[in-house]
């Protein structure tokens, strides 16, 4: 970190040097406004030491005149003056901090110390914060297909409003990512995104994970959590699996969107939140209600406005599209160097069914630039858990009509997929669970259901 020292007194300029030097900080000083000024110009400074007066000149235009050249450069002024005026000056001018002489080392070092490592962890939320925006925004959802751009119209019509959004679809075909397109595009972008996984959790775990709790609320809450809720206050929330959450759960969350309003487990204060919620599942929740398994209430507090995403099979246009944004990104992320997809590798990735929609085209791809040592890519051939194309493709069995063929096939290539991720994770099912982008509870039925 570089430090200005900007003092008419040679005597303060080269103690305060030697005193930074000492704490491992690069030091610039200038004698006068105009040297000052030359360094601030030619050198990266992050903090400044200013003298109320320096030579002729007053030091709180030296301070104007450094945050016009580089507004990010801490100020904190130093004098032998000590008056309130001066002091008001100073702070709304732009300076941190005002410090009296004679100056005591300790105060100094620390609080220096304090405004550079605010500075540090400034920027890095900053790079951060951008660095995200950057990954949610690469797929830009670059689409050939009707349905698609109907679905990116009205997401942009509304991703500026607190408008409550349902979004639908298969596993795998994007959910997530455009909840986060509708966020970062948005007017709050700059408040969080924080999303939750209603399916991954207990009801207790996830009422404390959306509600927070205070301590002792329940066994094992050792100390204060702030909820989801509260993390996502002026942001968007987004709630995965909706279709899996307990009906008490539902009850809570619809008193949260009619009210904008939460208590913490186990507190009494009432604690406003300004908050946009998108909610996601894979399920039919018309068919959930008829069951009594979601509330009618808040399906029609969620739905006001639903997209709902199509399988990537149905939208055979957008194959090519996608391979080939997943192949630049890849080869780009990777530093493969030029990669290429031959006709024949495209043609059956358009004519191959997707069960795992874009996920699943996406892995392929990452896999198959990542382990190619060819500049040309195959990622059906490459790809060690997929069933052969011909097997799609079998010879019809008699007695069976064609719903029940594809049921059966579908059925049996599921199966072989868990268990080769299931094998490969040596029966970690957590670990498997996350490779093949399903929950925990959604493996276990499906092993279950497949006798495995």
């Amino acid at each position: 970190m570089n430090i200005l020292i900007a003092d008419d007194e040679k005597g303060i300029r080269v103690g305060l040097s030697k005193l930074f030097q000492r704490e491992g900080y690069d030091c610039y000083t200038a004698e006068d406004y105009n040297s000052a000024i030359e360094l601030v110009r030619h050198r990266e400074i992050h903090l400044a030491l200013l003298d109320i007066r320096i030579g002729n000149r007053d030091g709180v235009e030296l301070l104007k005149a450094i945050k016009k050249i580089n507004s990010d450069v801490s100020c904190l002024m130093i004098t032998g003056y000590g008056s309130i005026a001066n002091a008001v000056e100073a702070i709304r001018s732009g300076a941190e901090d005002y410090l009296l002489k004679p100056l005591d080392n300790d105060y100094l070092l620390a609080t220096v110390s304090s405004r550079l490592e605010l500075k540090q962890l400034k920027n890095e939320n900053l790079y951060l914060r951008e660095t995200q925006k950057k990954k949610m925004l690469d797929f830009d959802f670059s689409t050939n297909h009707p349905a698609m751009k109907k679905i990116m119209d009205i997401a942009d019509r509304v991703k500026d409003t607190d408008t409550t959004v349902l979004i639908t679809g298969e596993s795998g075909t994007g959910k997530e990512v455009l909840s986060r397109y509708i966020h970062y595009s948005s007017n709050r972008k700059d408040a969080p995104f924080v999303g939750v996984n209603c399916a991954a959790l207990s009801e207790t775990l996830l009422l404390s994970e959306l509600f927070g709790h205070e301590k002792g609320s329940f066994t094992g809450a050792q100390g204060r959590k702030i909820g989801k809720f509260e993390l996502a206050d002026r942001g968007t929330l987004f709630l995965d699996e909706i279709g899996d959450m307990s009906l008490d759960a539902q009850a809570k969350l619809l008193r949260v969107l009619e009210e904008s309003s939460l208590e913490r487990l186990g507190g009494n204060r009432t604690i406003n939140v300004n908050i946009r919620v998108i909610a996601a599942t894979n399920q039919n929740l018309r068919e959930l209600m008829e069951k009594k398994q979601f509330r009618e209430d808040l399906f029609y507090r969620l739905n006001v406005i639903r997209l709902e995403l199509p399988a990537l099979r149905k939208r055979p246009d957008d194959i090519a599209l996608l391979a080939e944004y997943f192949r630049e990104r890849f080869s780009r992320d990777f530093k493969k160097g030029e990669t290429e997809f031959s006709e024949t590798a495209l043609d059956k990735m358009i004519t191959y069914d997707w069960p795992g929609n874009i996920r699943e085209l996406r892995n392929l791809i990452n896999q198959s630039v990542l382990l190619s040592d060819s500049r040309q890519l195959d990622p059906l051939s490459q790809g060690a858990g997929l069933m052969p194309l011909s097997r799609r493709s079998a010879a019809t069995a008699e007695g069976a009509n064609l719903q029940e063929m594809v049921n059966h096939m579908v059925e049996e290539f599921e199966k072989e997929i868990i268990t080769r991720t299931l094998q490969k994770n040596k029966f970690n099912k957590t670990a498997a669970a996350e490779e093949l982008g399903i929950t925990r509870k959604t493996l276990f039925n499906k092993m279950s259901r497949y006798g495995l």
